[in-house]
Formats: structure tokens, C-alpha cells, sequence
């Protein structure tokens, strides 16, 4: 559950912040889908970590 809300978190980041700077449709998603990826990575080493200890 950490992953899912850590990637949609940094989707909504991502796009907010592609669109604070003027993109495009395309730009949003891209940035969206980047910023989701890493908050997701970061999530998941948090669930690690949070599981092994």
C-alpha cells in the first residue's frame, strides 16, 4: 500500500509541477509517469524496510 500511494503522490507532483512550467498534455504525462516511478522506488524501500524490521 506504501508503493501505490508514494507513485500516485509523485504523479500528482509530476504533474503539477510540468504544468506549472507550461507543458503540454504530453509533458504532463511524461513528468507524471517519471515522478511516479521514482516516489514508487522510494516507496518500495520503505516497505522494505518497515518489513524487516
Amino acid at each position: 500500500m506504501v508503493i501505490i500511494a508514494f507513485a500516485v503522490i509523485g504523479a500528482l507532483i509530476g504533474g503539477f509541477t510540468a504544468r506549472s512550467r507550461g507543458g503540454k498534455g504530453l509533458d504532463i504525462a511524461q513528468y507524471a509517469a517519471s515522478y511516479a516511478l521514482a516516489f514508487g522506488i522510494v516507496g518500495l524501500f520503505i516497505t522494505v524496510f518497515l518489513t524487516r524490521g
